[in-house]
């Protein structure tokens, strides 16, 4: 069976259904690095893309993994999120096509480290992607890779999703880090965005071999229940290797064990969208 067969396997809706217009915006976030943030977001949205959605990724991390990683070389992001926050160009003139069908991004560039100093004395500071999407009905669903921290960029990740997905790393600290998130989302309810939730915990970084992975998944799922995804990401050779070939894990190798979990993944976060997103 080929990838696309495979994501689409449970995933696309009954012949003359048809999704709502309205873009779904998620942000994916940590202020955690090295959780698989990227991973994810460049994963996910390939899966999306797979499925018929037309999707969009915005890279607003500095370092541009995302860019890169989708094979978007400095060359070509002469328009970038950065430009999108600061100069307020329109998104349609920030938005690049990728190698995957039905897959946008708007990229990053260094100079987005630069954006939070220069935002600062601006108005509406954290309101600024959220005005750049309002009204944007050229895709039906939006990721948003955000960066490690907690920031001026992620707060206006936040504000301007409808949704948050968070990649958890199995590791001793997970929780002490996921708290001041959520911290941070609650604040955001109360004076930006009082309509963000969480879509979902995605356990990485999996390593069933080790102990202590187990004994973190057992006390996330106590604490967090059903927001936890059932799917868990593995540590997987060919996740980590994917990027330097400027492809997603699901087309540089659809068959490993890391794919495999992101394709399990996409289907369980449709699964949780609600039905006005799905049919018609």
């Amino acid at each position: 069976m080929s990838f696309h067969d495979e994501i689409t396997a449970e995933t696309t809706p009954s012949q003359g259904q048809d999704r709502k217009r309205a873009m779904l915006t998620i942000a994916i976030a940590n202020q955690k690095g090295g959780v698989g943030k990227t991973t994810t977001a460049i994963n996910m949205a390939t899966a999306m893309a797979a499925t018929g959605w037309r999707t969009l990724l915005i890279d607003l991390d500095p370092q541009g993994n995302a860019s890169t990683g989708l094979g978007i070389d400095s060359a070509s992001r002469e328009v970038s999120s950065y430009d999108l926050l600061v100069d307020e160009v329109p998104i349609a003139d920030a938005t690049v096509g990728t190698s995957i069908p039905g897959l946008d991004i708007v990229p990053a560039t260094v100079d987005l480290s630069g954006a939070e100093v220069e935002l600062v004395s601006v108005e509406d500071r954290t309101a600024r992607l959220r005005d750049a999407l309002a009204n944007h009905h050229g895709h039906e669903i939006c990721f948003i890779d955000c960066p490690p921290s907690l920031g001026l960029l992620t707060l206006n990740a936040l504000c301007a999703a409808d949704s948050i997905l968070v990649p958890l790393q199995c590791e001793f600290f997970a929780l002490e880090g996921l708290s001041q998130l959520l911290q941070t989302v609650e604040r955001v309810q109360q004076l930006f965005n009082p309509s963000l939730d969480i879509i979902g915990v995605a356990l990485t970084m999996y390593d069933r071999r080790n102990r202590l992975t187990d004994e973190v998944s057992e006390n996330v799922r106590e604490c967090l229940g059903n927001l936890v995804f059932e799917t868990v990401i593995p540590r997987n050779v060919r996740l980590s290797e994917a990027p330097g070939h400027g492809v997603p894990a699901l087309i540089y190798d659809h068959s490993c064990a890391g794919s495999r979990a992101y394709m399990s993944l996409a289907r369980e976060l449709i699964g949780r969208f609600p039905a006005e997103r799905q049919a018609a």
